[in-house]
Parts: C-alpha cells; sequence; structure tokens
C-alpha cells in the first residue's frame, strides 16, 4: 500500500513539475521541442560543441552560465548581452559589470556550426540558454530541459545594465526588489544565488569588505574574521587583476558547498551575506547546508527554466541574427 502511494506521490510531483515547464513555456511563447522540425540537430550540435569547450576548460561552465543570467536580467533573455557596442552605442557587454565576462567567442563559435546546418533558424539567445545548462551538467551539475523559441534582440544599451543587474553590493532589500521585478521569488534568489559553487571572483568584486567597509578602514562585520585574514593574503588594496575562488576547494565543482560557505559567514559577496539577512533565504541556506543540499539541484533546474523566461521575444518579434555580435 505503501509502495502504491509512493508511485502514485512521485507521478503527481512528476506531472507538477511537467505542467510547471509547460507554463512558463506557453505563458511565454517558448516550448520543449521548438526546433524539432525546423532544426532537429540543433541541441546536439550546441551539446556537442559545449562539451569539447568544457571537457578541455571546465572553468568556463561558470562564465557560461553567468552570461546567460547577466542576459536574462537585462531586457529579458534575447541574446543582448552578446551584442558589440557601435560607433554611435555602447552596449551591455561593455558595461563595467560585464568586463569580466568570458566565453562570447564559445557562443559564436557555436552559432557558427547551428548555422552551417540551419541557417537562420536558431536564435543566439536559445544558443547561449542550451550552453549554459549543457555547460553546468557537464560538471556534476544538474540537466534540466530548456523551454525554445526565443528571438533575439536588436538592442543593447550599457546603462541599463546598472539599473537592471543586481550587483554583488547589494543588500537584500534591493535583492528582493530586483528578482521580484523579472518575476523571481525569494526561494529562486537563494538558489540561483547558489550558482556561486563553481567560478571565481576578482578581488574588486569584495575587497571593499576587507579593508573598508564603510570608509573608516573597517571590515564588514558579516563576513568571518578567520576568512578575511586568508583572504587578505591573496587580494591588496587596488588588487584589480587576481582571481579568487567563489567557492574554494570546489570551485570546478556544481555542487552545494556554497550553502555551507554562506552558512559560515563565508560567502565573498555581500549579496552571499544578504541571505542570511531575511527568514526565508536564511532557511534555504540552512536546509542546503544542513541536508548536503537535498532539493538544490532538483531546485536550482526549476529556477532556470523560470529565469529561462523572463522577456523572452517570441513569434515575430526581435529576430534570428545571422552572427551574435551583430544584428542583422
Amino acid at each position: 500500500m505503501a509502495t502504491a502511494q509512493n508511485i502514485v506521490s512521485f507521478l503527481f510531483l512528476h506531472l507538477v513539475f511537467v505542467l510547471l515547464v509547460s507554463n512558463i513555456g506557453n505563458a511565454k511563447g517558448l516550448r520543449l521541442g521548438y526546433y524539432h522540425k525546423t532544426c532537429p540537430s540543433a541541441e546536439s550540435i550546441i551539446k556537442k560543441a559545449t562539451y569539447q569547450v568544457i571537457s578541455r576548460a571546465p572553468t568556463l561552465a561558470a562564465p557560461l552560465l553567468r552570461m546567460h543570467f547577466h542576459d536574462c536580467f537585462v531586457r529579458g533573455c534575447d541574446g543582448s548581452v552578446l551584442l558589440n557596442s557601435t560607433k554611435t552605442n555602447l552596449a551591455e557587454r561593455d558595461a563595467i559589470p560585464n568586463l569580466s565576462l568570458r566565453g562570447f567567442n564559445v557562443i559564436d563559435a557555436i552559432k557558427a556550426e547551428v548555422e552551417e546546418a540551419c541557417p537562420g533558424v536558431v536564435s543566439c539567445a536559445d544558443i547561449l540558454a542550451v550552453a549554459a545548462r549543457d555547460s553546468v551538467s557537464m560538471i556534476h551539475g544538474p540537466y534540466w530541459e530548456v523551454p525554445l523559441g526565443r528571438r533575439d534582440g536588436r538592442v543593447s544599451i550599457l546603462n541599463q545594465v546598472f539599473a537592471e543587474l543586481p550587483a554583488p553590493f547589494a543588500n537584500i532589500t534591493q535583492l528582493k526588489q530586483m528578482f521580484a521585478a523579472k518575476g523571481l521569488n525569494m526561494k529562486d534568489l537563494a538558489v540561483l544565488s547558489g550558482g556561486h559553487t563553481i567560478g571565481t571572483s576578482h578581488c574588486l568584486g569584495f575587497v571593499n569588505r576587507l579593508y573598508n567597509f564603510t570608509g573608516r578602514g573597517d571590515t564588514d562585520p558579516s563576513l568571518d574574521p578567520n576568512y578575511i585574514v586568508k583572504l587578505r593574503q591573496k587580494c591588496k588594496p587596488g588588487d584589480t587583476t587576481t582571481l579568487v575562488e567563489m567557492d574554494p576547494g570546489s570551485f570546478k565543482t556544481f555542487d552545494e558547498a556554497y550553502f555551507t560557505l554562506v552558512a559560515k559567514r563565508r560567502g565573498l559577496f555581500q549579496s552571499d551575506a544578504a541571505l542570511l539577512d531575511d527568514p526565508e533565504t536564511k532557511a534555504y541556506v540552512i536546509l542546503q547546508s544542513s541536508t548536503k543540499g537535498s532539493t538544490f539541484a532538483e531546485d536550482f533546474a526549476e529556477s532556470m527554466v523560470k529565469m529561462g523566461g523572463i522577456g523572452v521575444l517570441t513569434g515575430n518579434q526581435g529576430e534570428i541574427r545571422k552572427h551574435c555580435a551583430f544584428v542583422n
């Protein structure tokens, strides 16, 4: 009897998740298998090309995930972060928070392969969404089905980055507002912050916490003092070049260790520490750190699908770029 109930419960939860993905897809005009007839090899081409890159350089997984995040939070998931600046317009990729993005050449190379197979069919925005998913799954992270059908935007404006992209210096109030503006809730905030389990940061992103937090030569009281000593050994005042692992010891592996660090007050950014300043996000941090990430993989997959539907262009909106760095 118990076994039958368990099976029913599992099937019900699976149905709920499928409906959730379907609703997100339908509501945004995205759907699973979008290129099934027009470019059936699209996802396999992207996966193979991504694998070739990540197998050689696993540290590129974090930048590709970050690039997708930066794309979606500014003007929606429309590939606008991929566009070059022109003589008359400064684009998103030249904004200070995006100067450290890497992997543009990876997306351009994948796009060229997809164009060779199916000219003018698959958007750069979709390629970025799928490559981000594949790169995460290739470093032991979760795999999720990506609803597709995004079109590429024709507009990319540098100044919009500062207004819409959450900064590493953001407090919990700012984070809450910025995520809510994109249709994401507090759980999504905690879950997606877990993406900091992979990757590195320049000292510039957190050095203020180590030396001059309030302008009086002090440190950030929300950061573990013992960790401050270690970070000071790596980052001196004014250091703009040194890279520091966000999740020391496993920054190349997608796991739940980030939440253990945050719970110990060792999150690298103020935005990491801010998760302990709200009851809901704090509870999520404690749950994952105390249960070895019992639901993190599943939650991350779900939140990534939600994030991937932010402000998408579909149907006749936007265009399908021939080259991801330029509008047609």
